[in-house]
Protein backbone atom coordinates (compact mmCIF):
# COMPACT_ATOMS: atom_id res chain seq x y z
CA UNK A 1 0.00 0.00 0.00
CA UNK A 2 2.66 2.21 0.30
CA UNK A 3 3.64 1.94 -3.17
CA UNK A 4 2.78 5.19 -5.30
CA UNK A 5 4.21 6.38 -8.96
CA UNK A 6 5.23 9.71 -9.72
CA UNK A 7 6.87 11.10 -13.30
CA UNK A 8 6.98 7.27 -14.42
CA UNK A 9 9.19 6.40 -11.85
CA UNK A 10 8.03 4.25 -8.63
CA UNK A 11 8.87 4.97 -5.25
CA UNK A 12 8.18 3.94 -1.35
CA UNK A 13 8.20 5.84 1.74
CA UNK A 14 9.85 3.80 4.13
CA UNK A 15 7.12 3.37 7.27
CA UNK A 16 7.59 1.82 10.85
CA UNK A 17 5.41 -1.68 10.11
CA UNK A 18 4.88 -4.85 8.25
CA UNK A 19 2.50 -4.29 5.71
CA UNK A 20 1.98 -8.31 5.55
CA UNK A 21 0.32 -7.88 9.07
CA UNK A 22 -0.30 -3.99 9.57
CA UNK A 23 -4.16 -2.77 10.39
CA UNK A 24 -6.03 -1.66 7.27
CA UNK A 25 -6.11 2.18 8.65
CA UNK A 26 -2.35 2.04 9.03
CA UNK A 27 -1.88 1.13 5.68
CA UNK A 28 -3.90 3.74 4.18
CA UNK A 29 -2.45 6.28 6.02
CA UNK A 30 1.45 5.19 5.24
CA UNK A 31 0.80 5.19 1.42
CA UNK A 32 -0.86 8.42 1.56
CA UNK A 33 2.30 10.17 3.76
CA UNK A 34 4.29 8.44 1.05
CA UNK A 35 2.71 10.20 -1.42
CA UNK A 36 3.06 13.67 -0.01
CA UNK A 37 6.31 13.23 1.09
CA UNK A 38 7.38 11.80 -2.22
CA UNK A 39 5.71 15.02 -3.65
CA UNK A 40 2.51 13.53 -5.81
CA UNK A 41 0.31 15.36 -3.42
CA UNK A 42 1.49 19.07 -3.04
CA UNK A 43 1.03 21.43 -0.06
CA UNK A 44 -2.64 23.07 -0.39
CA UNK A 45 -3.51 19.98 -2.87
CA UNK A 46 -6.64 18.38 -2.06
CA UNK A 47 -6.66 14.80 -1.64
CA UNK A 48 -8.94 12.21 -3.52
CA UNK A 49 -12.32 11.84 -2.13
CA UNK A 50 -13.08 9.15 0.87
CA UNK A 51 -15.37 7.25 -1.81
CA UNK A 52 -12.39 7.51 -4.33
CA UNK A 53 -9.90 5.80 -1.65
CA UNK A 54 -12.58 3.06 -0.44
CA UNK A 55 -12.61 1.77 -3.68
CA UNK A 56 -8.78 2.38 -4.21
CA UNK A 57 -7.68 0.73 -1.26
CA UNK A 58 -10.54 -2.21 -0.82
CA UNK A 59 -11.39 -0.54 2.82
CA UNK A 60 -14.45 0.36 4.82
CA UNK A 61 -15.07 4.49 4.85
CA UNK A 62 -14.75 3.86 8.60
CA UNK A 63 -11.16 2.56 7.94
CA UNK A 64 -10.51 5.33 5.64
CA UNK A 65 -12.09 7.52 8.04
CA UNK A 66 -9.85 6.79 10.57
CA UNK A 67 -6.55 7.32 8.17
CA UNK A 68 -7.31 10.74 7.84
CA UNK A 69 -7.72 11.51 10.94
CA UNK A 70 -4.34 10.16 12.03
CA UNK A 71 -3.06 11.82 9.13
CA UNK A 72 -5.12 15.39 10.51
CA UNK A 73 -3.87 14.58 14.06
CA UNK A 74 0.08 14.88 13.03
CA UNK A 75 -0.68 17.86 11.12
CA UNK A 76 0.20 16.25 7.71
CA UNK A 77 -3.38 17.35 6.20
CA UNK A 78 -6.32 19.47 6.81
CA UNK A 79 -9.82 18.35 6.85
CA UNK A 80 -12.69 20.82 5.73
CA UNK A 81 -16.00 19.88 6.41
CA UNK A 82 -18.09 19.86 3.01
CA UNK A 83 -14.55 20.06 0.85
CA UNK A 84 -12.68 17.19 1.41
CA UNK A 85 -9.02 17.06 2.81
CA UNK A 86 -5.77 19.02 2.29
CA UNK A 87 -2.48 18.71 2.23
CA UNK A 88 -1.00 21.06 5.14
CA UNK A 89 2.83 19.57 4.78
CA UNK A 90 5.11 17.43 5.17
CA UNK A 91 8.88 17.73 5.84
CA UNK A 92 10.47 16.50 2.61
CA UNK A 93 12.69 13.07 2.94
CA UNK A 94 16.22 13.49 4.30
CA UNK A 95 17.42 11.04 1.76
CA UNK A 96 16.67 10.54 -1.99
CA UNK A 97 18.32 7.04 -2.77
CA UNK A 98 18.16 5.42 -6.49
CA UNK A 99 17.90 2.00 -6.99
CA UNK A 100 20.19 0.39 -10.27
CA UNK A 101 19.07 -3.09 -10.38
CA UNK A 102 19.06 -3.88 -13.69
CA UNK A 103 18.19 -7.59 -12.87
CA UNK A 104 15.24 -6.88 -10.56
CA UNK A 105 11.90 -8.71 -12.08
CA UNK A 106 14.37 -11.27 -13.23
CA UNK A 107 16.83 -12.61 -10.81
CA UNK A 108 14.78 -13.47 -7.77
CA UNK A 109 16.94 -12.46 -4.82
CA UNK A 110 16.47 -8.96 -5.66
CA UNK A 111 13.01 -8.47 -5.25
CA UNK A 112 13.34 -9.18 -1.33
CA UNK A 113 16.70 -7.10 -0.83
CA UNK A 114 14.61 -4.19 -2.29
CA UNK A 115 11.55 -4.63 0.11
CA UNK A 116 14.10 -5.48 2.87
CA UNK A 117 15.68 -1.14 2.11
CA UNK A 118 11.95 -0.42 2.13
CA UNK A 119 10.93 -1.48 5.22
CA UNK A 120 14.23 -0.62 6.95
CA UNK A 121 13.66 2.92 9.24
CA UNK A 122 16.65 5.09 9.81
CA UNK A 123 16.65 7.92 12.37
CA UNK A 124 15.62 10.27 9.01
CA UNK A 125 13.13 9.35 6.67
CA UNK A 126 14.23 8.42 3.11
CA UNK A 127 12.56 7.62 -0.01
CA UNK A 128 13.54 4.65 -2.73
CA UNK A 129 13.27 5.78 -6.36
CA UNK A 130 13.72 3.82 -9.39
CA UNK A 131 13.06 3.38 -13.36
CA UNK A 132 11.44 0.76 -15.18
CA UNK A 133 12.72 -2.65 -15.59
CA UNK A 134 14.23 -3.61 -18.80
CA UNK A 135 12.28 -6.08 -20.61
CA UNK A 136 14.82 -8.72 -22.00
CA UNK A 137 18.56 -8.93 -21.08
CA UNK A 138 19.97 -6.73 -24.50
CA UNK A 139 18.23 -3.43 -22.73
CA UNK A 140 20.49 -4.48 -19.32
CA UNK A 141 23.15 -2.25 -20.28
CA UNK A 142 21.36 0.66 -22.13
CA UNK A 143 18.50 0.74 -19.16
CA UNK A 144 21.32 1.11 -17.05
CA UNK A 145 23.33 3.64 -18.21
CA UNK A 146 19.36 5.74 -18.72
CA UNK A 147 19.24 4.97 -15.07
CA UNK A 148 22.62 6.02 -14.02
CA UNK A 149 21.48 9.71 -16.17
CA UNK A 150 18.31 10.22 -14.33
CA UNK A 151 19.78 9.15 -10.63
CA UNK A 152 22.61 11.98 -11.12
CA UNK A 153 20.18 14.83 -12.97
CA UNK A 154 18.17 14.41 -9.82
CA UNK A 155 21.36 14.55 -7.28
CA UNK A 156 20.16 11.71 -5.42
CA UNK A 157 21.88 11.12 -1.69
CA UNK A 158 23.26 7.83 -2.59
CA UNK A 159 22.55 4.99 -5.06
CA UNK A 160 22.01 1.03 -4.57
CA UNK A 161 23.94 -0.72 -7.54
CA UNK A 162 23.72 -4.29 -8.27
CA UNK A 163 26.58 -4.74 -11.14
CA UNK A 164 25.62 -6.00 -14.57
CA UNK A 165 26.71 -9.63 -14.72
CA UNK A 166 26.24 -12.13 -17.73
CA UNK A 167 27.08 -10.47 -21.03
CA UNK A 168 30.65 -9.34 -22.75
CA UNK A 169 31.19 -5.57 -21.72
CA UNK A 170 30.30 -5.69 -17.92
CA UNK A 171 33.70 -4.70 -16.87
CA UNK A 172 33.61 -1.85 -18.87
CA UNK A 173 29.93 -0.87 -18.29
CA UNK A 174 30.32 -1.43 -14.43
CA UNK A 175 33.15 0.83 -14.48
CA UNK A 176 31.54 3.40 -16.83
CA UNK A 177 28.65 3.79 -14.38
CA UNK A 178 30.75 3.84 -10.95
CA UNK A 179 33.31 6.46 -12.54
CA UNK A 180 29.90 8.50 -13.27
CA UNK A 181 28.67 8.78 -9.93
CA UNK A 182 31.96 8.88 -8.60
CA UNK A 183 32.18 12.16 -10.75
CA UNK A 184 28.92 13.94 -9.39
CA UNK A 185 29.29 13.01 -5.76
CA UNK A 186 27.13 10.67 -5.14
CA UNK A 187 27.87 7.54 -3.36
CA UNK A 188 27.52 3.63 -4.15
CA UNK A 189 26.71 0.56 -2.14
CA UNK A 190 27.11 -2.14 -4.47
CA UNK A 191 24.62 -5.30 -3.54
CA UNK A 192 25.74 -8.50 -3.75
CA UNK A 193 28.95 -8.25 -6.08
CA UNK A 194 32.14 -5.89 -6.49
CA UNK A 195 32.28 -4.65 -9.83
CA UNK A 196 35.90 -5.66 -10.33
CA UNK A 197 36.73 -9.24 -10.72
CA UNK A 198 37.98 -11.31 -7.47
CA UNK A 199 40.36 -10.85 -5.74
CA UNK A 200 40.98 -7.34 -7.17
CA UNK A 201 38.61 -4.93 -4.71
CA UNK A 202 37.29 -1.46 -5.93
CA UNK A 203 36.35 1.73 -3.72
CA UNK A 204 32.53 1.05 -3.08
CA UNK A 205 31.14 -0.63 -0.14
CA UNK A 206 30.07 -3.71 -1.16
CA UNK A 207 27.14 -5.72 0.64
CA UNK A 208 26.27 -9.23 0.15
CA UNK A 209 27.69 -12.75 1.67
CA UNK A 210 30.97 -14.70 1.63
CA UNK A 211 30.73 -16.24 -1.68
CA UNK A 212 34.13 -18.34 -0.83
CA UNK A 213 33.21 -19.14 2.16
CA UNK A 214 29.56 -20.36 1.32
CA UNK A 215 30.74 -21.83 -1.82
CA UNK A 216 33.64 -24.18 -0.13
CA UNK A 217 30.59 -25.02 2.74
CA UNK A 218 28.22 -26.51 -0.04
CA UNK A 219 31.17 -28.29 -1.34
CA UNK A 220 32.42 -29.59 2.02
CA UNK A 221 28.53 -30.91 2.48
CA UNK A 222 28.35 -32.64 -1.03
CA UNK A 223 32.04 -34.55 0.29
CA UNK A 224 30.38 -35.11 3.53
CA UNK A 225 27.48 -37.50 1.42
CA UNK A 226 30.30 -39.46 -0.53
CA UNK A 227 30.70 -37.21 -3.28
CA UNK A 228 34.13 -37.57 -5.15
CA UNK A 229 34.22 -36.54 -8.57
CA UNK A 230 32.82 -32.95 -8.25
CA UNK A 231 31.93 -30.65 -10.94
CA UNK A 232 31.77 -26.75 -10.94
CA UNK A 233 29.15 -24.97 -13.17
CA UNK A 234 29.06 -21.51 -13.80
CA UNK A 235 27.52 -19.48 -16.24
CA UNK A 236 29.23 -17.76 -19.09
CA UNK A 237 31.05 -14.36 -18.50
CA UNK A 238 30.78 -14.65 -14.41
CA UNK A 239 30.11 -12.34 -11.86
CA UNK A 240 32.97 -11.89 -8.84
CA UNK A 241 30.29 -13.41 -7.10
CA UNK A 242 30.41 -16.67 -8.95
CA UNK A 243 34.78 -16.29 -9.25
CA UNK A 244 34.73 -16.85 -5.49
CA UNK A 245 32.48 -19.42 -5.43
CA UNK A 246 34.46 -21.38 -7.65
CA UNK A 247 37.29 -20.25 -5.84
CA UNK A 248 35.67 -22.08 -2.49
CA UNK A 249 34.95 -25.30 -4.64
CA UNK A 250 38.71 -25.47 -5.51
CA UNK A 251 39.45 -25.20 -1.79
CA UNK A 252 37.47 -27.75 -0.12
CA UNK A 253 38.79 -29.96 -3.00
CA UNK A 254 42.15 -29.26 -1.77
CA UNK A 255 41.57 -29.41 1.80
CA UNK A 256 39.97 -32.76 1.58
CA UNK A 257 42.92 -33.95 -0.36
CA UNK A 258 41.37 -35.03 -3.90
CA UNK A 259 42.60 -33.66 -7.29
CA UNK A 260 41.39 -30.59 -8.41
CA UNK A 261 42.23 -29.18 -12.03
CA UNK A 262 40.94 -26.09 -13.71
CA UNK A 263 38.97 -28.68 -16.52
CA UNK A 264 36.25 -29.28 -12.95
CA UNK A 265 35.34 -25.54 -13.42
CA UNK A 266 32.98 -24.81 -15.85
CA UNK A 267 31.10 -21.69 -17.55
CA UNK A 268 28.03 -22.75 -19.75
CA UNK A 269 24.85 -21.14 -20.79
CA UNK A 270 22.27 -23.02 -18.89
CA UNK A 271 20.10 -22.58 -21.54
CA UNK A 272 21.89 -24.95 -23.95
CA UNK A 273 21.37 -28.22 -22.62
CA UNK A 274 24.02 -29.49 -25.10
CA UNK A 275 26.80 -27.63 -22.99
CA UNK A 276 25.63 -29.03 -19.62
CA UNK A 277 25.56 -32.27 -21.43
CA UNK A 278 29.42 -32.02 -22.39
CA UNK A 279 31.17 -31.15 -19.13
CA UNK A 280 28.92 -34.08 -17.82
CA UNK A 281 30.30 -36.09 -20.49
CA UNK A 282 34.04 -34.56 -19.88
CA UNK A 283 34.13 -34.87 -16.25
CA UNK A 284 31.73 -38.00 -15.30
CA UNK A 285 31.17 -36.40 -12.02
CA UNK A 286 29.18 -38.12 -8.95
CA UNK A 287 27.99 -34.69 -8.02
CA UNK A 288 27.48 -31.39 -9.19
CA UNK A 289 27.74 -27.79 -7.98
CA UNK A 290 26.16 -25.04 -9.48
CA UNK A 291 26.85 -21.04 -9.34
CA UNK A 292 22.82 -20.69 -8.58
CA UNK A 293 19.54 -22.31 -8.23
CA UNK A 294 18.56 -21.53 -11.81
CA UNK A 295 21.61 -23.62 -13.91
CA UNK A 296 20.84 -26.60 -11.20
CA UNK A 297 17.19 -26.66 -12.51
CA UNK A 298 18.70 -27.27 -15.90
CA UNK A 299 21.40 -29.13 -14.68
CA UNK A 300 18.41 -31.71 -13.33
CA UNK A 301 16.50 -31.87 -16.98
CA UNK A 302 19.69 -33.00 -18.55
CA UNK A 303 20.15 -35.36 -16.05
CA UNK A 304 17.27 -36.79 -16.40
CA UNK A 305 17.71 -36.73 -20.56
CA UNK A 306 20.86 -38.80 -19.82
CA UNK A 307 18.84 -41.28 -17.26
CA UNK A 308 21.02 -40.25 -14.60
CA UNK A 309 18.78 -40.12 -11.18
CA UNK A 310 19.29 -37.39 -8.83
CA UNK A 311 20.62 -37.97 -6.10
CA UNK A 312 21.20 -41.97 -6.77
CA UNK A 313 23.71 -41.21 -9.54
CA UNK A 314 24.04 -37.46 -9.35
CA UNK A 315 23.78 -35.63 -6.37
CA UNK A 316 23.15 -31.88 -7.55
CA UNK A 317 23.14 -28.45 -5.20
CA UNK A 318 23.03 -24.42 -6.14
CA UNK A 319 23.07 -21.28 -4.68
CA UNK A 320 20.07 -18.65 -3.35
CA UNK A 321 16.90 -21.03 -2.28
CA UNK A 322 14.85 -19.24 -4.88
CA UNK A 323 11.21 -20.05 -4.96
CA UNK A 324 10.96 -23.16 -7.11
CA UNK A 325 13.89 -24.75 -5.31
CA UNK A 326 11.86 -26.88 -2.79
CA UNK A 327 9.11 -27.20 -5.93
CA UNK A 328 11.16 -29.05 -8.17
CA UNK A 329 10.90 -33.12 -9.10
CA UNK A 330 13.78 -33.37 -6.62
CA UNK A 331 13.95 -30.55 -3.96
CA UNK A 332 16.87 -28.75 -4.09
CA UNK A 333 20.55 -28.17 -1.64
CA UNK A 334 21.13 -24.81 -1.75
CA UNK A 335 22.84 -21.79 0.14
CA UNK A 336 20.03 -19.24 1.38
CA UNK A 337 21.36 -15.37 1.00
CA UNK A 338 19.31 -13.20 3.77
CA UNK A 339 18.56 -11.41 1.22
CA UNK A 340 15.52 -8.69 3.50
CA UNK A 341 18.41 -8.33 5.75
CA UNK A 342 21.10 -7.60 2.50
CA UNK A 343 18.79 -4.82 1.40
CA UNK A 344 18.29 -3.51 5.33
CA UNK A 345 21.94 -3.35 5.91
CA UNK A 346 22.68 -1.57 2.42
CA UNK A 347 20.68 0.79 3.56
CA UNK A 348 22.15 1.33 7.22
CA UNK A 349 25.79 0.94 5.12
CA UNK A 350 24.87 4.10 2.82
CA UNK A 351 23.62 5.92 6.10
CA UNK A 352 27.16 5.23 7.44
CA UNK A 353 28.71 6.28 4.26
CA UNK A 354 26.61 10.19 3.97
CA UNK A 355 27.78 10.57 7.38
CA UNK A 356 31.23 9.38 7.09
CA UNK A 357 32.55 9.88 3.29
CA UNK A 358 36.21 9.36 4.06
CA UNK A 359 35.99 5.95 5.58
CA UNK A 360 37.80 3.29 3.81
CA UNK A 361 35.27 1.06 1.60
CA UNK A 362 33.97 -2.01 3.47
CA UNK A 363 32.97 -5.66 2.78
CA UNK A 364 30.09 -5.96 4.60
CA UNK A 365 29.53 -10.08 4.82
CA UNK A 366 26.12 -11.27 6.46
CA UNK A 367 26.35 -15.31 7.05
CA UNK A 368 24.47 -17.16 4.91
CA UNK A 369 22.20 -20.97 5.29
CA UNK A 370 22.74 -24.38 3.86
CA UNK A 371 19.53 -25.65 3.00
CA UNK A 372 19.49 -29.25 2.73
CA UNK A 373 17.42 -31.23 0.15
CA UNK A 374 16.52 -34.66 -1.08
CA UNK A 375 18.96 -33.42 -4.39
CA UNK A 376 22.00 -34.23 -2.46
CA UNK A 377 21.12 -36.30 0.57
CA UNK A 378 18.04 -38.01 -0.35
CA UNK A 379 16.36 -36.90 3.14
CA UNK A 380 14.70 -33.89 3.87
CA UNK A 381 15.13 -32.20 7.19
CA UNK A 382 11.51 -30.87 8.07
CA UNK A 383 12.74 -27.43 9.13
CA UNK A 384 15.18 -26.91 6.47
CA UNK A 385 12.11 -27.26 3.90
Amino acid sequence: MAWGKKGGLLYYQTVPTDLSVSPKYRQIHDALKAAIASGEYQKGQRLPSESEMVKTFGASRLTVNRALRELQFSGVISRRAGSGSYVSGVAAPEYTFGLLIPELGQTEIFEPICRGMAELELDAPHVLLWGKSPSNAADLERQAEESCSQWIAKNVSGVFFAPLEYMGRKDEANARIAERFEQAGIPLVLIDRDIVSYPDRSRHDVVGIDNRRAAYTLTRHMLSVGCRRLLFLGREEPAPSCVARSAGFRDALQDAGLDYSPSLVRHVDPGVASQIHQAIKDVGPDGIVCSNDYTAAHVMRVLEHLSLSVPGDVRVAGFDDVKYANLLPVPLTTVRQPCAELGATAVRVMAERLKNPLMPARDVLLNFSLIVRESTSGVRTPAQA
